[in-house]
């Protein structure tokens, strides 16, 4: 994986936080495109935290839970200002960085300075689950090893690879014979399902005819999709006047599926917290949320 380059590596904890970050509810063949193309542009810590919020987020462009982009922002200056670009090595501060909680303080801590923590992913809690065939309450047993780095990373990619939530390859797997799951006919489920929440919106597309261009807003306040750039978003209405109706279609973000029905009206006139932007722009980072509505409004240019 491109960012495990070595201990003595001056990149090693820029590489390490920055993947950590773009993990977080994503999976490593999606991440690996997006870590090299970030690192490429943003070459270091330093450059990151003199980075302008924009050029992090345009390169974040469709990863996807775009508060992580910005937390990661914010923590770079905090580690160039208040710890010399080190990350601390105490949980405690760790914990009070911006978009760092107890699975990403842990993992870090155990990667960076080899302390013996594990960060507790559903391919960890699932692995060890397995091997107890109980959810093991004492951890502390694990480290009587001086690699508890190596021991975390291989943890989640045991998981990952081998102990996988359904289908384990038990027969290829070198620690079967002290694995509790093998061997008892009573096997226990430890596989997490999401509930999928359904949500209903309606989204509501100021059209400017002549410049082929939208009114996006940051003002929508709904959790999953504030502060970003954004058309109108209610939940659902029952009448909607002087909209008219486009589409109805269905988005999954995260464990939400959205049943949006899209409506759209053409006028040169917006309310002024919106500003225009155009249907084809490039440079400007717009979420792949909006731009697949911009795919679905290009038709009424033709």
């Amino acid at each position: 994986m491109p960012w495990r380059i070595g201990e003595k590596s001056k990149k090693e904890q820029y590489y390490r936080i920055l993947s950590e970050f773009m993990l977080q509810q994503t999976q490593v063949k999606t991440v690996i495109p997006y870590f090299n193309r970030f690192v490429k542009k943003i070459p270091s810590l330093k450059s990151l935290s003199n980075s302008n919020e924009k050029t992090v987020l345009k390169l974040w462009e469709g990863l996807g839970y775009y508060s992580r982009a910005k937390n990661l922002h914010k923590t770079s200056k905090i580690l160039i200002k208040k710890y010399n670009g080190q990350i601390p090595e105490n949980y405690k501060q760790l914990k009070e960085l911006p978009g760092i909680g107890d699975y990403t303080a842990s993992i870090l801590l155990a990667i960076i300075y080899n302390h013996p923590r594990i960060g507790l992913d559903g391919n960890v809690k699932r692995v060890l689950s397995r091997i107890f065939n109980t959810i093991p309450e004492n951890l502390n047993s694990l480290f009587k090893t001086k690699r508890n780095g190596h021991l975390a990373e291989a943890l989640m990619e045991f998981g990952a690879l081998i102990c996988k939530p359904k289908d384990p390859n038990c027969y290829e797997c070198r620690v079967k014979n002290a694995c509790a799951y093998f061997s008892t006919e009573s096997k226990k489920s430890y596989s997490k399902k999401i509930k999928i929440k359904l949500k209903n919106y309606d989204i509501f597309c100021y059209l400017n005819k002549n410049n082929k261009q939208m009114a996006l807003t940051k003002s929508n306040n709904l959790g999953f999709l504030t502060k970003l750039n954004l058309p109108k978003i209610k939940e659902r209405y029952k009448k909607n006047k002087g909209w008219k109706f486009l589409c109805n279609y269905k988005n999954f973000i995260s464990n939400k599926k959205l049943d949006i029905n899209l409506y759209y009206k053409f006028s040169s006139q917006i309310p002024s917290q919106y500003n225009w932007y155009s249907l084809n722009e490039k440079n400007e980072f717009i979420p792949s949320f909006t731009k697949k509505i911009f795919k679905r409004v290009l038709h009424l240019y033709q």
